[in-house]
C-alpha cells in the first residue's frame, strides 16, 4: 500500500490507543455494527484531511467496515499523532500524516486526493480548496463532502455565495451534536489540557483571557472559570460580548487585557486577533495559545521579527524575549494547543461528532444526485439519531408527548 508515515513500528501503540478510544465512542461502534452488516458505503472511495487522532481512527475503521475506501492527510502539521498514523497505514488505509510535516502538508493531502475521491472529509477546508484549484478535475467523481470545523464551514459558505463551490458540502460542525458538545465541552476541556501539559502551571488566581466567544470559547471560559482563573473575555460582536458579560465574565477590548492578563487564547478563526499593539502591552511572563484551526490568530511573524532573542524553554513552550526587555511564551507555535500539546478532545464528545460524519457519509451516497452545490445543515434525522443513541449508551431515559400534547402543538385556536 501507498502510505507516508514516521515510523511504522508504532502501530502496535497505536492499536493500543485506538482501542481505548473504542470503549468511550459507543455510538461509532454501534453504527459500526450496522455498516459491517449493511456495507451502505460499498466501493466509496473516501479522502479525508482530518487531525490523525485514536479518535478519528475509530471513525475511519467504522467507514471501512461499511465498505469504503479510505485516503487519509493530516488537517495540521503538529496534531498528527504519529503512533495512530503508523497503525491505520499497517490496516491498509493510505496515511500521509507524520507530526511536524510543516513543509509537506499539501504534498500529503494532494496525495490523498490520488484515490480519485466520490466523498471528501474535511476538517478546515484544505481538501477542498485544494480540489477546486489544483484539482479540478476529480470534481467529476464526487458525490459530496462533508466538513468537521467551524473554520471549513465559513470557507465553504464564501464558495457557496461566489458561485465556485463545485459540489454539495454537509456542515457536519453544525449539527447540534456536533458544536454543542465537542466545540463547547471538548475545546475547553483539551485546550487546559494543552496548556497544562506543555507549562505545567498553575492556572487557579490567574487572568486567563479568551479571545471570542462562540461555542469553543463559551467552553473554554467556563472549564478556565472552573479550574479557579478570573477570566476575561475579547469580543467583537455585541450580542456575544453581552452575552458573556451576563455569563459573569469581564469583558473588555484586547488591548486593554494584555495589560493584565497571564494567559491568552485565541478561539475566533480569524486572522491576528492579537497583534503588534497587543503583544507590545503584554506581561513579563504572559503565556500565548491557539485553539482555533489555523496560526495566524496570534501574530507569530511579529514575534518572529521583533524579539532580540527565541529560545525553547520547554517541549512545545518557545520563550521570546521582546525589545522591551519582557518575555512572552508562545504554546506550540501558536498553532492548535490542545492537539498539539495534548490529545485532542475527549472520545466521548468526538463519538457524537464522529457518528455525525459516519452517518451523513451514508445519506450523501444514498441521495447522490438529488442535491446542488450548496452547504447544507445535517439532516435534523441525523443528528437526533445520534443523540437518541448517545443517551441510550448513557442509560438515560427521556419524556415523551402525548398524543394530546402534539395535537395541542400542532393547533393554534386553544388559548386562555
Amino acid at each position: 500500500m501507498d502510505y507516508k508515515v514516521r515510523d511504522l513500528s508504532l502501530a502496535k501503540e497505536g492499536e493500543s490507543l485506538i482501542k481505548w478510544a473504542e470503549q468511550n465512542m459507543p455510538v461509532l461502534m454501534d453504527i459500526r455494527k450496522d455498516f459491517e452488516k449493511d456495507k451502505p458505503l460499498e466501493g466509496i472511495k473516501i479522502a479525508c484531511c482530518l487531525h490523525v487522532t485514536k479518535e478519528t481512527a475509530v471513525l475511519i475503521k467504522t467507514l471501512l467496515a461499511g465498505g469504503a475506501n479510505i485516503s487519509l492527510a493530516g488537517s495540521n502539521p503538529l496534531s498528527t499523532n504519529d503512533a495512530i498514523a503508523a497503525y491505520l497505514a499497517s490496516i491498509g488505509v493510505r496515511v500521509y500524516a507524520w507530526k511536524g510535516n510543516h513543509d509537506d502538508y499539501y504534498w500529503c493531502i494532494e496525495k490523498a486526493l490520488e484515490i480519485e475521491p466520490n466523498i471528501t472529509m474535511d476538517d478546515g477546508g484544505d481538501l477542498v480548496t485544494t480540489l477546486h484549484t489544483k484539482k479540478q478535475n476529480l470534481i467529476r467523481n464526487i458525490i459530496g463532502g462533508t466538513e468537521e470545523t467551524t473554520t471549513g464551514v465559513k470557507r465553504h459558505r464564501v464558495m457557496e455565495r461566489e458561485g465556485i463551490l463545485k459540489f454539495p458540502i454537509i456542515a457536519v460542525n453544525d449539527a447540534f451534536t456536533k458544536y454543542l458538545f465537542d466545540n463547547r465541552y471538548g475545546t475547553g476541556q483539551s485546550t487546559i489540557d494543552g496548556i497544562l501539559r506543555s507549562t505545567s502551571l498553575l492556572i487557579a488566581g490567574k487572568n486567563f483571557v479568551v479571545v471570542g466567544y462562540g461555542w469553543c470559547g463559551k467552553g473554554l471560559a467556563m472549564r478556565a472559570r472552573g479550574m479557579g482563573a478570573k477570566v476575561i473575555v475579547c469580543e467583537v460582536d455585541e450580542i456575544k460580548a453581552l452575552e458573556a458579560v451576563m455569563d459573569g465574565f469581564n469583558v473588555m477590548p484586547i488591548e486593554e487585557a494584555a495589560k493584565i492578563g497571564d494567559i491568552f487564547v485565541t478561539v475566533t478563526g480569524n486572522k491576528h486577533v492579537i497583534d503588534a499593539n497587543s503583544l507590545e502591552k503584554m506581561r513579563d511572563g504572559a503565556i500565548l495559545a491557539n485553539s482555533g484551526h489555523f496560526d495566524n490568530e496570534i501574530n507569530v511573524k511579529w514575534l518572529e521579527e521583533n524579539c532580540i532573542n527565541k529560545k525553547e524553554v520547554r517541549r512545545n513552550v518557545m520563550q521570546y524575549e521582546l525589545k522591551n526587555g519582557k518575555k512572552v511564551y508562545l504554546l506550540a507555535e501558536g498553532r492548535l494547543v490542545n492537539l498539539a500539546c495534548a490529545e485532542g478532545h475527549p472520545p466521548e464528545v468526538m463519538d457524537m461528532s464522529f457518528s455525525n460524519q459516519a452517518l451523513v457519509a451514508k445519506w450523501l451516497v444514498d441521495n447522490k444526485g438529488k442535491l446542488e452545490n450548496k452547504v447544507y445543515k445535517v439532516p435534523e434525522e441525523i443528528d437526533r439519531e445520534v443523540a437518541r443513541r448517545k443517551l441510550k449508551t448513557m442509560g438515560i431515559k427521556i419524556d415523551r408527548l402525548t398524543e394530546e400534547q402534539k395535537k395541542y402543538l400542532e393547533s393554534w385556536k386553544e388559548g386562555t
